[in-house]
């Protein structure tokens, strides 16, 4: 009842899907797809800078070399530390440390951010004339730790470590400000002496500046994060996409394949069988071969003429639940008188009043009797008979084809009896093929019926 072909287009008509330790592995004819889950589903998230984000810290690099030298050289003709401050030549080697630094930060977050806050607190604390430069290239290492440091406990630590230091240091230094400042008369002056207001704003300011770091290099990371599990979710799309086509194509090659089958299957047969007869008696009996190879003239016409339908179905654009027949329930007695003229005795039985029966379901019951009857007559032997019977039932209809014959020791999946499986699962029915103890072969399938007439749901990509 078929061969190994039915094996091979049923592989391909059933594209698998199973899980696999948190991703999704597609299999359809041989093409295998993983699916991974995108970031938030389990799998850490690590941003690693591209060679165009390395040439960008290098150009910042260089203009903060060359902004802080400029910087420097205006401080110091602006006494910003008064008479404290230090050499102009002081500078240099503080603005080429947080520059060179800079030129890495993306590398090693943490190591730049370190380097930066040192340097900077050594400057500010031998009153280095320089104060605009060493302020951006920290707030640029707090935000780089932030926005690029892998380990986000690390990036915590770093940044909370680097406030803390500041802020003691802050503390020290204004408190040594006060104590300078303490035995001039003029800074007790109503509620708070313009030192302490002076104080006040210094925190406010480091407050906001520190603040604000943490605070955008945190959202970078965020953005970053969500970026790339947008990326990632694109790409599973993507790969959805292309699976889903190789499926339809699948589906649509076996919907084809099942479709040739039965329709060569049974015009084939009956031609060979009548073919057959028709030689045997063509010597006694020259009328009723002339009979016999009238109904191989019929029965090639009918073939050419399913075969148009398909071909017609096939070239018509677009996406259509049309099925490649015609053929109705009602045409099942024309199939039994086929059947019984070939020469496997055929009877068919009407149980019920007859209800309206879905396109697609009718066709599907059509062609799983075509299927049964052929495989009778192939199979079953000369002398087997054929039991055809439809019963109509509250929201159902039933098709039985019963065939005597030679006993059926075992059953060969093939692409026949896996035909009949799909049509009657496409239509949300179910289907019993067994062989039958006493010889022959019984194939009984149900399937649904709305009250109405109307199609009962059915699953995409399953037509007959």
């Amino acid at each position: 009842m078929g061969g190994s072909g039915g094996r091979r287009a049923g592989s391909a008509a059933h594209g698998a899907r199973r899980r696999i330790g948190g991703s999704r592995e597609s299999v359809v004819r041989g093409m295998r797809v993983r699916i991974r889950p995108p970031y938030g589903g389990g799998m850490p998230f690590t941003r690693t800078p591209t060679p165009r984000d390395l040439r960008q810290d290098l150009v910042l690099a260089a203009a903060m070399l060359v902004g802080g030298l400029i910087s420097a050289a205006l401080s110091s003709i602006a006494k910003v530390y008064g008479a404290q401050q230090g050499e102009l030549w002081t500078a240099i080697p503080y603005v080429v440390v947080i520059s060179a630094a800079l030129s890495v930060r993306r590398r090693w977050p943490a190591a730049v951010a370190i380097v930066v806050g040192a340097a900077f607190i050594t400057a500010t604390s031998l009153h280095v004339p320089e104060i605009y430069a060493g302020n951006i290239a920290m707030f640029i290492a707090m935000y780089t730790v932030g926005a690029w440091m892998s380990s986000r406990r690390g990036a915590f630590l770093v940044r909370t470590g680097i406030i803390a230091v500041m802020a003691i240091w802050l503390v020290i230094s204004m408190y040594r400000e006060a104590i300078e400042q303490s035995a001039k008369a003029h800074v007790v002056a109503g509620a708070f002496s313009p030192l302490v207001a002076f104080l006040m704003l210094q925190v406010l300011l480091n407050v906001l500046y520190f603040g604000g770091a943490y605070y955008f290099g945190e959202r970078s990371w965020i953005a970053a994060r969500q970026r790339a599990a947008l990326e990632e979710r694109t790409a599973e799309l993507e790969r959805e996409r292309e699976l889903s086509a190789a499926q339809a194509v699948a589906l649509d090659r076996v919907r084809i394949a099942r479709e040739l089958h039965d329709v060569v299957a049974h015009h084939v047969s009956v031609m060979g069988v009548q073919a057959g007869a028709a030689r045997m008696v063509i010597a006694q009996d020259p009328e009723a071969a002339t009979a016999i190879v009238a109904g191989i003239e019929t029965a090639a016409r009918d073939a050419i003429r399913d075969f148009r339908q398909l071909l017609d179905t096939l070239r018509a654009p677009g996406d259509t639940a049309d099925v490649a027949s015609t053929v109705d329930v009602e045409d099942i007695a024309e199939l039994a008188a086929a059947s019984d003229a070939a020469g496997l005795r055929t009877r068919l039985q009407v149980i019920g009043d007859p209800i309206p029966v879905p396109r697609v379901t009718a066709v599907n019951l059509y062609r799983i009797a075509q299927e049964s009857l052929t495989n009778a007559r192939r199979h079953a032997g000369p002398d087997a008979e054929a039991d055809v019977r439809i019963r109509y039932g509250d929201g159902s209809v039933e098709l039985e084809v019963v065939s005597s014959g030679r006993v059926v020791t075992a059953v060969r999946p093939g692409l026949g009896l896996l035909g009949m499986r799909e049509r009657a699962t496409a239509s949300g029915g179910t289907i019993e093929t067994v062989p039958r103890a006493s010889g022959g072969f019984r194939v009984r399938a149900t399937l649904p019926v709305a009250a109405d007439g109307a199609a009962t749901p059915e699953p995409t990509g399953a037509h007959a």
